[in-house]
């Protein structure tokens, strides 16, 4: 008689594994973008409060009689209806602004005023930084002046540096920019030269830049600063 053998149950098949929910390309792009937008952010505020260092200028007492004995010879001049050339070079030009310029002693502890979020300063914004400026240098080559100023902005600590051509046109003060940075941060040339035309054609600024009646040209010539005067 044959022997039997127990039957063995059917091999039972692995079931399909689970199909895993899947990302779309879309949300993929959607994310990297977040990301990238964060990212970018954070890098410009670092690079808008990271100051730049100030430029090597030379400040001393010297210079500064230097300066303010030119501008007396210069205004006795004026005025016996002569005309003068007033010549400053950089040592005396910041020699006579350290001697001259109200600058704020400290910065101001104050708590942001809210902008809107819009990105660009108010009114507001410009007067507290013109009225907190801590420091003012200035390089001169060439035909171009780089002014450096270290403002304090809602508490913060900041500095703006600008370099371009300074003249003088139609009894007012007129700057060309050629480049500028706020913080670390570069400022793209066509949003600096808006900026600086409405800052020049503001009404609240336009009597600020209005030169003295017997000045005739403002100019930097071979790293001097030169004003004629009629």
């Amino acid at each position: 008689m044959a022997e039997t053998f127990p039957k063995l149950p059917p091999i039972l098949e692995p079931l399909p594994p689970m199909a895993e929910p899947r990302v779309s390309v879309f949300r993929w792009v959607f994310r990297i973008l977040r990301w990238s937008t964060y990212l970018a952010t954070l890098i410009t505020l670092i690079l808008l409060l990271h100051k730049t260092p100030p430029p090597v200028v030379a400040s001393t007492p010297q210079a500064a009689a230097s300066a303010e004995q030119k501008v007396s010879q210069v205004e006795q001049s004026v005025s016996q209806g002569q005309p003068a050339t007033l010549r400053l070079d950089e040592t005396e030009l910041n020699s006579y602004l350290a001697n001259h310029l109200d600058l704020a002693p400290q910065a101001a502890a104050t708590a942001p005023s809210g902008g809107g979020g819009s990105g660009a300063p108010s009114d507001v914004d410009v007067e507290q930084a013109r009225s907190s400026v801590r420091d003012v240098k200035v390089q001169m080559e060439g035909d171009q002046v780089h002014a450096y100023l270290v403002f304090d902005m809602h508490g913060k600590e900041m500095s703006l540096d600008l370099a371009g051509r300074l003249g003088a046109a139609d009894g007012y003060i007129k700057f060309e920019p050629v480049s500028g940075h706020i913080g670390s941060l570069p400022i793209p040339q066509s949003a600096l030269e808006s900026a600086v035309k409405k800052l020049m054609e503001s009404p609240v600024n336009r009597e600020k830049l209005r030169l003295p009646s017997d000045v005739s040209d403002l100019r930097i010539e071979n790293g001097e600063l030169v004003t004629t005067y009629r």
